[in-house]
């Protein structure tokens, strides 16, 4: 039976959008889950077991079947290689970026499989990470439908703030193969920041420190009147409580005598119970671990909590310089902050709390389970997008976490868009043709922080062609930087004078790796002064390549119009500049193209004047003055 509304005659109002079925998914390296808010309050939605989590692992078999959860995790024993796990980690990478990652893996890879990471399962088929996360929102996804009863009306899924524009782009590709409308790409800190209800406070400053099973994520957020804004982050997107683990399957392999060699089963069992002991010394003092060896036999060995601490020590100090610097970026001090959050399961280890304690110096917040907060938070802004929610006055402002910009002359980097720029966010700029008869622009997106192109990243390449052969300096195309609120990139050229107009979305086919993260931010600022010579000398270099040859040019063209003596001063100030721009300092360079700029001036001077003279020459002054 369908319930009408009826209202008194002229107080008809429109009927309120009816709350949807958005929920939020965290995509996690070891485990993921779905939410959903109901009743006004987030939860997450279990499976008909009553299990929250889901193993991020999948197991493709022999029949063609895909087991996703707990079922596949307990066939990766027996089958190493057709059950995948942690596939976050290969998200948006290229196999040479992955080979530090696969070093205590079972996977075999594709041969030849181009810029994508592709794992050889049963009858020899190749996955890709992408392809393995969308089994685990596909099965997140019925999850959801069959608790919601009905097709789920989209989804905003999590990634970690460091996450660069190829893996947000790997992670959206994959809800879209999973069936999902993907509404948003929610950064994993701020899902955990509206998770503790801090859009409930007026105002205040809170760190966030995710660390999870293969990623770590940094954030500073301020909150004001409503609005979230990410201040800074930081943060290594191959770091996690994995590495935590393999430390630990390193040691025990060593002592069982198979560091070197070892069956791919043999190494899944190690890695699990290193896992399994980690997870014991999170409540306990010690353990006893426990494998069987490949021909059945027992191997066991008693594990504390302080040989533990002490192997892990290092991974966990790698979490200090990232924190260090977002605390820099965002110009503030410890004791600037109202609290620190905690979220990850790899925080739940005691050593990780202690280091977090002393560097923030304050007890940091774990109110809310570690594994589910992400998921939680991402339900309440799934339901704000839904326009379900009460809250929908919360604005959400995060930050792109390396420059973008376009290689100009002399392979020098044009920054656009700055590092830690509020996303959505957007920037416009002019260029120019450096050469006669240019009919067009060759355009190369970078990202990263140095000045040359060559110390920065390649994104994308496209071209703007079709262009008028104008002289140098006449063609003028507006380059647009867009950045989504998933913060993916994109780029659109259009000339002013012909209209020709091209666009790229930037989809890049590999991720940065860790090493290339830190390389970036840190040599930004150890080679700044470096850079910034290195820059002004390129520019120096080609004004001077162009003052020389517009003035070869015009001796050539008006050898008639120099007076006496006056070739001799112009060739001997060109023969000054070429000496200079040999060298490497920039000043001097500049000196010489100021010289011969003044020894030609004169010479300029009569060149335009019998230019305006052959222009006016049978005109009248009505024509002149546009009357005619």
């Amino acid at each position: 039976m369908s319930l009408l509304q009826i209202s008194e005659p002229g107080q008809a109002r429109v009927k309120e959008k009816c709350g949807g079925r958005a929920v939020g998914i965290d995509l996690g390296t070891t485990n993921s889950l779905v939410a959903h808010v109901q009743e006004a309050a987030p939860r997450v939605l279990p499976d008909p077991a009553g299990r929250s989590l889901l193993p991020s692992v999948v197991h493709y078999a022999a029949d063609g079947r895909v087991v996703v959860g707990a079922e596949a995790m307990a066939l990766a024993p027996r089958f190493p290689r057709d059950t995948v796990a942690s596939a976050k980690r290969f998200m948006g990478r290229a196999p040479e970026d992955s080979a530090a990652i696969r070093a205590l893996t079972p996977y075999e890879l594709v041969a030849e499989t181009g810029p994508v990471v592709r794992f050889r399962v049963a009858g020899g088929r190749g996955v890709t990470p992408v392809e393995v996360s969308a089994e685990i929102l596909r099965t997140l996804r019925a999850r959801a439908e069959a608790a919601l009863g009905g097709d789920l009306d989209g989804a905003v899924i999590t990634v970690p703030a460091y996450f660069d524009d190829a893996q947000r782009q790997a992670t959206k590709d994959a809800g879209r193969l999973a069936g999902l409308e993907v509404l948003r790409l929610l950064s994993e800190p701020t899902a955990a920041a509206l998770a503790y209800g801090l859009d409930k406070r007026s105002e205040g400053t809170f760190a966030v420190f995710d660390l999870g099973g293969g990623t770590f994520d940094i954030s500073v957020l301020r909150l004001t009147a409503g609005v979230f804004e990410v201040q800074a982050i930081g943060g290594d997107s191959a770091l996690g409580g994995d590495d935590f683990d393999r430390a630990l399957a390193a040691r025990f392999l060593a002592e069982l005598g198979l560091a070197g060699s070892r069956s791919e089963g043999q190494l899944r069992r190690v890695l699990d119970e290193a896992r399994a002991a980690r997870e014991r010394l999170t409540a306990a003092a010690a353990t006893t671990v426990r494998v069987a060896r490949d021909d059945g036999s027992p191997w066991e060995r008693p594990l504390g909590r302080d040989e533990l601490e002490a192997l892990i020590r290092p991974i966990v100090a790698r979490t200090g310089p990232p924190c260090r610097r977002a605390l820099k970026d965002a110009g503030l001090a410890p004791t600037d902050l109202d609290g620190v959050i905690l979220v990850g399961g790899a925080t739940r280890t005691p050593a990780v709390r202690a280091f977090v304690r002393e560097l923030f110096g304050r007890e940091p917040l774990a109110d809310i389970d570690p594994d589910l907060v992400v998921a939680l938070g991402a339900a309440v802004q799934a339901d704000l997008l839904a326009g379900a929610g009460p809250r929908a006055d919360v604005l959400l402002l995060d930050v792109i976490p390396l420059s973008l910009g376009l290689e100009t002359m002399g392979g020098v980097v044009e920054k656009l868009i700055p590092r830690n720029s509020t996303i959505p966010c957007g920037a416009k700029q002019t260029f120019t043709t450096f050469a006669d008869k240019q009919t067009g622009f060759d355009l190369h997106v970078v990202q990263g922080e140095r000045e040359l192109v060559a110390e920065c990243r390649s994104l994308a390449r496209f071209k703007l062609g079709g262009l008028p052969p104008l002289p140098a300096g006449m063609a003028r195309a507006e380059i647009t930087f867009l950045v989504d609120a998933d913060g993916i990139l994109r780029v659109s050229a259009r000339e002013e004078l012909s209209g020709q107009e091209a666009a790229i979305e930037v989809k890049p086919t590999y991720g940065l790796t860790d090493a290339e993260i830190e390389r970036m931010l840190l040599d930004s600022f150890e080679h700044a002064e470096a850079d910034v010579r290195a820059r002004l000398l390129i520019g120096e270099r080609i004004e001077a390549d162009r003052i020389l040859q517009a003035t070869r040019q015009a001796l050539a063209v008006d050898a008639a119009l120099l007076a006496p003596g006056e070739r001799d001063r112009i060739e001997s100030a060109m023969a000054a500049l070429l000496k200079a721009r040999a060298g490497e300092d920039h000043t001097a360079i500049h000196e010489a193209v100021q010289a011969l700029d003044q020894a030609g001036r004169e010479f300029a001077g009569r060149r335009m004047n019998r230019s305006v003279a052959a222009a006016m020459t049978g005109r009248s002054i009505d024509e002149l003055e546009g009357k005619g």
